[in-house]
């Protein structure tokens, strides 16, 4: 099922008769019952405003589209979706829906926001077949913030996007990128903090095990890009001997997008948490391999096909969910982390809000 217009998803989501998984380009990997709503029918830029820095299209446009249009205005995402494909081994075409269904948020989320803060309204099916406008298409007209934001990341679990209207930034004149050679993940995290913490506003900030460097994003003005530079230089002198790196652009897309797993047999989790316990989760994890972004706050884990994180973590403060693993293990283990009985509850009741029927992506969301 494609539908072309909203009026004509709204009639097919009244008309089902059981559940449906809800994909845009497919490139996530999502899976779930066999009958399928795509929402790359409805595509498009409907309204862009480069002087309110505000951009509104409907959810199955690609976001190169998006980007190429925001590029020729000197503007961006700010919050740097990943690109699933090289990691899963998907193809297709990213849609911005599914961006915002699942809140993608890349390295610039430690300064600038996660999807969900550059969210300014939406439209969507609900279960009932029923169309919900929620928030704005410009800045000074949001309305109704929070259930703008609760369909970020919901994962297509409350309604099917029809259309979002989102904030946008301008492009940095300037980028520049400080190593700092590390001996391990604890020294890595108080580098990243000591940056974090300066007044210098690193946009990324993340720490590779494999090259055993911690790296620094700093983007901006010309100018100010080089004075900060030198100031983050002298700040973190203490922990070695920063130096500049070429290669920028493609150094910050294969943090974002993981690329260093994109080759690599075995399942693929990533953990949020507190960054300050990032070495001892990390330790605890006892994966082949692993990568820190968001100064500590995220993490990438490779781990052998099979293996529960969930059990080798036990109680901590945070979460661990698989990106990358077969049918098998995903439905044995659950893809995100489990729930405490209120939040389950919650979740529950949103849902039966949302999707009385429980037709949207059944069993995603626990």
């Amino acid at each position: 099922m494609r539908p072309e217009t909203e009026a004509e998803l709204a009639e097919i989501v009244a008309g089902l008769q059981g559940p449906v998984r809800i994909a845009g380009g497919g490139t996530r990997g999502i899976g779930g019952p066999d009958d399928l709503v795509e929402t790359s029918g409805l595509s498009g830029i409907t309204l862009y405003e480069p002087g309110a820095l505000t951009i509104v299209a409907q959810a199955g446009t690609p976001v190169t589209e998006i980007e190429a249009a925001l590029d020729a205005e000197g503007q961006q995402l700010a919050f740097e979706p990943m690109d699933h494909r090289g990691l899963l081994g998907t193809n297709g075409t990213p849609t911005i829906g599914g961006v915002v269904a699942a809140n993608i948020s890349g390295p610039r989320r430690i300064q600038a926001g996660a999807c969900r803060d550059f969210l300014l309204g939406v439209r969507y099916v609900d279960g009932r077949g029923q169309i919900v406008k929620n928030g704005g298409r410009v800045m000074k007209n949001v309305t109704g913030y929070d259930l703008v934001k609760l369909m970020s990341g919901a994962w297509g679990t409350l309604g099917v996007l029809t259309e979002v209207s989102l904030k946008v930034l301008p492009k940095p004149e300037a980028i520049a990128t400080l190593q700092i050679p590390v001996a391990d993940a604890g020294t890595a995290i108080q580098v990243l903090s000591a940056a974090l913490k300066s007044p210098f506003e690193v946009s990324g900030a993340a720490y590779d095990p494999q090259s055993g460097c911690a790296l620094l994003r700093l983007e901006g003005f010309a100018d100010s890009v080089a004075y900060r530079v030198e100031q983050l230089k002298s700040t973190l002198a203490g922990f070695g001997a920063p130096e500049e790196v070429e290669g920028l652009p493609d150094l910050w897309r294969d943090i974002r997008d993981a690329a260093a797993f994109h080759d690599k047999e075995g399942d693929v989790w990533r953990i949020s948490v507190k960054p300050t316990d990032a070495p001892e989760v990390s330790a605890r994890l006892d994966a082949s391999q692993t990568l820190f972004d968001w100064g500590g706050g995220l993490i990438w884990a490779l781990v052998p096909k099979g293996v529960d994180l969930h059990a080798r973590l036990g109680a901590f403060d945070g979460h661990a969910t698989i990106v990358r693993a077969d049918t098998e293990t995903i439905t044995a283990l659950g893809r995100f982390q489990p729930e405490t009985a209120g939040v389950a509850a919650l979740t529950q009741g949103l849902r039966q809000k949302f999707d009385p029927r429980g037709l949207f992506n059944p069993g995603l969301m626990g």
